[in-house]
């Protein structure tokens, strides 16, 4: 605390996206609604493949971490942000920001790889159909996952050591919903030309990385499906792939609308288009595995009672 609070200041206001009261029960209800979606959304899938030994397989294995991760993600910033509507209070502890910062950007970036993973998982699966079993065996699914995990949990340890370092000289007035890393840095008062600089390296690496490791992925997956001879074998071919494809683009949209409302230099827009990827996509993401799988709807009904359209 004492690191990067040269002058006492132990607290930053959260301002959010309205100080108008009167639109403080909508912001809360809008969403708490889309929270509650995303977390009863993704929790059955969860407990649907845990439950079912027919599902304990790679491909539901590596479906399970993106929506326990999406859960935990969404949890990071959504309670504080609607504790303090409630209690019309908009502050967070300097600790509780770095908190707050540190497990962002950790189930951020382990999404993010995670969706790497499983593009690689598709890749042998269309690719090499016949060692597939062999080549995805539950040490490498692990490691796999553990990889994704270190890698991000790096990141984040680095970006919130560093933010330590740093001094703020006035009350901190953050025009976002929680603390975002860019936002936090920029009203800091010492030098953050190196805070930058490992910003910028971490999103072309973090960023740039599993998005090349899913381009070529589906480099290799087009390639072989254009070598299959008959049209429902690439039917059946590609409609394995349509689920994550899904994802991957509105994850591609959401976070392209989040760059082009920072670009504007509006903090507000910021703030407006964080929402697409802090909540839009993790609420719609159980959506679109289920409603394309037989499998998860079958495990659904028999842990619910109730039939998945």
């Amino acid at each position: 605390m004492e690191a990067g609070n040269d002058t006492g200041i132990s607290e930053f206001l959260l301002l959010g996206f309205s100080e108008d009261p009167e639109l403080q029960p909508l912001i809360f209800g809008f969403f708490l609604s889309m929270y509650l979606i995303t977390v009863v959304g993704n929790l059955p899938i969860i407990l649907a493949i845990s439950s079912d030994s027919h599902l304990h397989t790679p491909m539901y294995y590596f479906l399970t971490n993106p929506s326990f991760a999406d859960i935990c993600f969404t949890s990071t910033p959504i309670p504080k942000m609607l504790v303090n509507i409630q209690t019309e209070r908009k502050v967070i502890t300097f600790a509780g920001c770095i908190t707050q910062m540190y497990f962002f950007l950790l189930f951020a970036g382990w999404d993010d790889f995670l969706l790497t993973v499983m593009a690689y998982d598709l890749f042998v699966a269309i690719c090499h159909p016949l060692h597939y079993m062999v080549i995805m065996n539950p040490q490498l699914c692990g490691l796999l996952v553990l990889v994704s995990w270190v890698i991000s949990a790096l990141n984040s340890s680095l970006q919130s050591l560093m933010l330590l370092q740093l001094s703020f000289c006035t009350e901190v007035e953050i025009p976002h919903f929680f603390c975002e890393l860019n936002q936090v840095v920029g009203h800091a008062c010492s030098d953050t030309f190196l805070n930058d600089m490992v910003i910028n390296f971490a999103t072309v690496v973090l960023g740039g990385g599993p998005l090349a490791g899913i381009l070529y992925s589906y480099s290799k997956i087009i390639s072989s499906i254009h070598r299959i001879s008959s049209a429902q074998g690439k039917y059946k071919a590609f409609s394995t792939c349509t689920s994550h494809l899904s994802v991957v683009s509105f994850y591609c949209t959401s976070v392209g609308v989040y760059l082009s409302s920072a670009a504007t230099q509006s903090s507000h827009a910021s703030a407006e288009g964080s929402v697409m990827y802090t909540l839009v996509t993790p609420m719609l993401n159980p959506f679109i595995y289920s409603l394309r799988n037989r499998d998860i709807k079958k495990a659904l009904k028999r842990i619910t009672g109730v039939l998945v359209m």
